[in-house]
């Protein structure tokens, strides 16, 4: 059984860079739509993951196969921004979820409580922001890790595998498309599920398995410039912005390669903070993530 953990639809709100928040979206997917997609790509399962919003349900509620589920911005004890996808919720989680997504611990209590699966979303990017070395460990409260992420390099997936390895933690894949032609890209399946209660067993048990494709620098340029004619295609005027569009390439070059460069850096820091101190002043070597 297959499902897209992680996937946008109209729904995400609006676009969180700096100028463009005014007028742009963060996708601009009808719920309808992309549900048709990952169906035809193949997912038994369809959920769609909408930053702190459930407003995709109203189109799909009784859909087969469909669950409510939400990416969660969360605050970190530090200060930080980190993404969590919380899975299989009902209304009334949603609203309780939102009530506490700036208090990390108060919301893996909760979660904890409620029993809900949740995800710790693309951990080693940059696409939150800056991240502190104990974030990570504030972050081992969850139960999951995004291991595959189709819009980050492979070396960020990397990172977030390890950590999962590190503290056992379940690992879960998705496309995070922001556009149809992403939808389905990356996924998570359970091998011998039947049913959605079976393919969360299955995760909890260890048994899901990562499948898809990475992100590169070529996919993200195509979602930003199909994001841009869908913006253009909403507000006219906003074709007045196309002298902009030839430096979409540069922008997404910088992105992946700050994403690279944070890849190694977070690791060796991550590996810093989790290593254990020396023992009456003898050298104890750490339990590094392998």
């Amino acid at each position: 059984m297959r499902c897209d953990l992680h996937v946008h639809s109209i729904y995400s709100g609006m676009c969180t860079i700096p100028g463009l928040g005014r007028f742009a979206r963060e996708c601009y997917s009808e719920p309808a739509a992309l549900a048709a997609t990952l169906r035809r790509r193949g997912m038994n399962l369809i959920t769609v993951t909408d930053h702190d919003s459930i407003g995709a349900a109203e189109h799909l509620a009784g859909l087969p196969g469909f669950f409510l589920s939400e990416e969660v911005t969360c605050t970190t004890p530090s200060g930080t921004e980190a993404h969590i996808g919380v899975y299989d919720i009902t209304e009334k989680h949603h609203h309780a979820i939102q009530a506490r997504r700036h208090d990390l611990p108060r919301l893996a209590a909760y979660l904890e409580e409620q029993n809900l699966f949740a995800s710790v979303n693309h951990v080693a990017s940059t696409l939150t922001g800056a991240r502190r070395p104990g974030d990570f460990a504030a972050l081992a409260q969850f139960e999951a890790f995004e291991g595959l992420n189709g819009q980050v390099p492979e070396a960020n997936n990397q990172c977030a595998r390890r950590m999962a390895r590190r503290w056992r933690r379940r690992l879960v894949g998705g496309s995070d498309a922001h556009t149809l032609r992403s939808a389905g890209r990356a996924y998570t399946e359970v091998p011998g599920a039947q049913t959605k209660e079976e393919f969360f067993a299955g995760l909890r048990a260890g048994r899901g398995r990562l499948r898809g494709l990475a992100g590169s620098w070529l996919h993200l340029t195509r979602d930003v410039v199909a994001i841009g004619g869908a913006l253009a295609r909403e507000h006219p005027l906003a074709i007045a912005l196309a002298p902009l569009l030839p430096l979409a390439p540069v922008a997404t070059a910088l992105q992946f390669g700050l994403d690279y460069l944070a890849a190694g850096w977070w690791m060796r820091h991550w590996r810093l903070s989790t290593r254990p101190r020396p023992l009456l002043g003898k050298a104890v070597r750490a339990d590094s993530a392998r």
